[in-house]
């Protein structure tokens, strides 16, 4: 099953199941965040992405300057840990990680967690590749994409379990849009994926694509 299919299954089931004033709620904050202006403001392809320093799961600091010099890199910001369909995505990305290694790009994820919560992140999904954790969302801001949760949502988040400053750290209610971005060792982003609707995210053989056409125009 695709991931595209994945994730509207499991949509279908918690909605199906969630209360009426809870999917209001829910839709109210997606059109809200949507008339923000958000996404014209996120960066995309053919920007420059900015450089970032984020501490992955074995303390180490990751730079995507440092990365790039390698090669392409994939950076993925997803939720964090306690999102289903993060965890759905991970997973995909992960499946497709060795086409990723054999273009000779890196993938990274980045999500607002603590280190504590994204290793648990990392073991839950068996994930072979860097899941960095974005202090103050700094990484997510420099990309436009940070946006803070609904005050109508903190509510329903907390009943489920997802106290937002229990899992980040910090006082804040901070989450990143889910985005993708492929971006070339120049550092010029070549393909960036952004979706209001964290129910949507970019299927991985879209990436693979990309660094396919990287690959093939380096080549030349």
């Amino acid at each position: 099953m695709s991931l595209t299919s994945e994730l509207a299954a499991f949509r279908a089931e918690f909605m199906g199941a969630a209360p009426p004033q809870i999917r209001d709620a829910m839709t109210r904050a997606d059109l809200d965040l949507a008339a923000s202006g958000i996404t014209e403001r996120a960066l995309k392809a053919g920007d420059r992405a900015p450089d970032f320093a984020l501490l992955g799961v074995d303390d180490r600091t990751v730079r995507l300057s440092d990365l790039l010099r390698d090669g392409p890199v994939v950076v993925s910001f997803y939720r964090g840990g306690w999102c289903p369909y993060c965890n759905l995505e991970l997973r995909a990305l992960q499946s497709v990680l060795p086409q990723v290694r054999a273009l000779g790009a890196q993938l990274v994820a980045i999500s607002p967690q603590t280190p504590d919560e994204s290793l648990s992140t990392a073991q839950k999904n068996a994930l072979a590749f860097a899941v960095l954790s974005d202090v103050a969302s700094a990484a997510a801001r420099s990309f436009g994409i940070a946006f803070d949760l609904a005050e109508e949502l903190r509510p329903i988040y907390a009943r489920f379990g997802h106290v937002l400053p229990d899992r980040n750290g910090d006082d804040s209610w901070v989450l990143p849009i889910p985005a993708t971005y492929v971006i070339g060792k120049d550092g010029r982003i070549v393909l960036a994926f952004v979706d209001i609707d964290y129910r949507n995210r970019l299927d991985p053989k879209e990436v693979v694509q990309a660094l396919q056409s990287l690959h093939a125009h380096e080549t030349v």
